[in-house]
């Protein structure tokens, strides 16, 4: 299962133009100030277990609420003890990993800092966040790359009510890098939200789909001023555009993309 790039970072703005992106934005692909200081990532880690894996999209959807219970964690903000290194993590580039465990390693894993997120059939357990040189021995072991996953039946229709984290369909990304793509969908669905909406959105369990838009879908998405996730093309794929973060009519209500 691989991951974002753990050196270099995502783009992510309103439109498809990686320029129209703020010139500080933890997700820009050129060298800018963040890059001065000191550098952290969000581990994630995805119980794999041999004989029964999760299903793909259920996967992929657990690690983007697990993004989004540990942005709204109360030991993540004000005095919380995870306060100070959320803060230097998304001070600097915001970068995410995932990784495998499965036995024995999961249990290593659940026994440290950390929050476990439950799906239908899959399990994240998201960590604060670490440096890029300081995994915890028991999460640096874990494997990134080598488990696939896929759905025993297509996914149905998202509910449009609650937001939606549309994947590109003109990539061919693993089952970790996709998860790591979305996390920062919805990372950036919570950016654009008031401290009402997050406490609505948070009480609800964070209700969200993921799905992988039609070619025709997807040219309006990426036109309508939606958040963008636009990766920097350092890992698996080339650069371009891979999420757009689509809100619901309820829970998260971002502006809507343009209907035919």
């Amino acid at each position: 299962m691989s991951s974002d790039d753990q050196t270099l970072p995502n783009d992510a703005s309103g439109t498809d133009t990686s320029a129209e992106v703020p010139q500080d934005s933890p997700f820009r692909s050129e060298r800018t100030a963040r890059d001065e200081s000191p550098q952290f990532v969000l581990p994630l880690v995805a119980r794999i277990e041999k004989a029964a894996p999760p299903a793909r999209t259920d996967a992929l959807e657990t690690a983007a609420r697990a993004v989004l219970v540990i942005l709204a964690d109360p030991r993540a903000t004000g005095d919380g003890e995870w306060a100070q290194v959320m803060r230097d993590w998304q001070d600097a580039r915001i970068r995410k990993v995932v990784r495998r465990a499965r036995g024995a390693e999961w249990r290593r894993a659940e026994a440290l800092d950390g929050i476990t997120v439950t799906g239908k059939s899959a399990e994240v357990r998201v960590f604060p966040p670490v440096r890029l040189d300081g995994w915890p021995k028991d999460l640096a072991r874990l494997q990134v790359s080598g488990t696939e996953l896929d759905d025993p039946e297509p996914p149905a229709d998202p509910d449009l009510t609650a937001p939606v984290l549309w994947l590109s369909p003109d990539l061919d990304m693993t089952a970790g890098k996709s998860m790591a793509q979305v996390g920062h969908g919805a990372q950036l669905a919570w950016w654009e939200l008031s401290d009402e909406q997050r406490a609505e959105w948070r009480d609800a369990g964070f209700p969200l789909s993921v799905r992988t838009a039609d070619a025709g879908r997807w040219r309006e998405l990426t036109t309508s001023g939606l958040p963008v996730v636009r990766d920097a093309g350092f890992t698996e794929i080339a650069p371009g555009n891979t999420v757009v973060a689509e809100g619901g009519s309820h829970f998260c209500p971002l502006p809507r993309a343009r209907r035919p």
